[in-house]
């Protein structure tokens, strides 16, 4: 067992090592998992928190690795969780923080950490929401969750991040694909990347043009920025920063963050509770409990949705 406030005095000191240790009692579901979330409550709600999707060829971990230069350029300390697949025989995170981000490895400003997908979709982690929180803690002033790119299901993202950046390449069909994706209505900012190559105008006049037709807003609310870059040549990236800021200050004027980061802690609270009741009604295989609602069901004298009520009834009450 590990000592959970040393972890924490350590990982606000900024040692790589402690935030590495609470973010891996996180993943692996520690009985610890409690104290450290009791002990890291009062040390969190100061990081900005970015969210990175789109489709997988949009140069994600390009732009990532640009914006984390362009942020420490301003002196802010960067946390980077890179959602990666899973491997099928592990468990484990196919793709290598080190390998992905290698010109940052060295800098004490900036944590990166590559985190499996476990087979949980919409591109994040399950874990996503307790490791954010860890970085937070650590003293990082800005925190980049880099999606897995799953593609048009790739939403979940907007549910955890207080800003959300869609990517799109040119030639890739993104501009078409994005209106069946729900992306378009996730999107804090919008950027057409690879904007060197062919096509780059015409995607971010699709994506204009898509914005315009579903627009519902009224006077003062924000309208989503397109920004063209070459995330390999870190051309534009200085705009995405300031539509970051743009969009970070509106949010606050109007009480925006506050409200999605209540909306959050909710849907955390209500994971939580899912979990733990699945958990508990999976112990009841077998058990004589679950046997008898369903003889009463096979009976007729007991619909499904009654016999699930006793059930929760029971397990909450128990």
């Amino acid at each position: 067992m590990q000592d959970v406030s040393t972890l924490v005095a350590q990982a606000r000191e900024g040692r790589p090592r402690a935030v590495a240790r609470l973010i891996s009692l996180v993943e692996g579901a520690s009985p610890q998992l409690r104290e450290v979330m009791e002990t890291l409550a009062p040390l969190t709600g100061n990081a900005y928190v970015v969210g990175l999707t789109g489709s997988p060829g949009v140069g994600k971990s390009t732009s990532t690795s640009a914006l984390v230069t362009a942020y420490r350029k301003q002196g802010k300390r960067v946390g980077v969780l890179a959602v990666d697949p899973s491997s099928p025989f592990s468990g484990g995170a196919l793709l290598g923080d080190r390998v992905r981000m290698s010109e940052h490895a060295s800098d004490p400003g900036v944590y990166i950490r590559s985190m499996a997908t476990r087979g949980h979709l919409g591109g994040l982690a399950w874990s996503a929401p307790q490791a954010i929180r860890v970085l937070d803690a650590a003293g990082c002033d800005v925190i980049l969750v880099e999606t897995v790119g799953v593609g048009q299901s790739e939403v979940e993202i907007a549910s955890q991040a207080d800003t959300s950046v869609v990517l799109l390449a040119p030639g890739m069909g993104d501009g078409i694909q994005a209106a069946k994706a729900g992306i378009l209505e996730i999107g804090d900012v919008y950027v057409v990347n690879k904007a060197d190559r062919d096509g780059a105008d015409a995607t971010a006049r699709e994506l204009n043009h898509m914005l315009g037709l579903g627009e519902s807003r009224g006077p003062g609310d924000w309208r989503p920025p397109i920004v063209k870059t070459v995330a390999a040549r870190a051309e534009g990236i200085d705009e995405v920063v300031e539509a970051l800021e743009k969009h970070r200050a509106w949010m606050e004027e109007r009480g925006v963050l506050a409200e999605r980061r209540l909306a959050r802690a909710s849907r955390e609270v209500e994971t939580i509770a899912v979990t733990a009741l699945r958990e508990r009604i999976g112990d009841l295989h077998g058990d004589r409990r679950l046997s008898a609602l369903a003889e009463r069901i096979v009976g007729g004298e007991l619909d499904p949705y009654r016999a699930a009520d006793e059930l929760v009834a029971g397990l909450t009450q128990g």
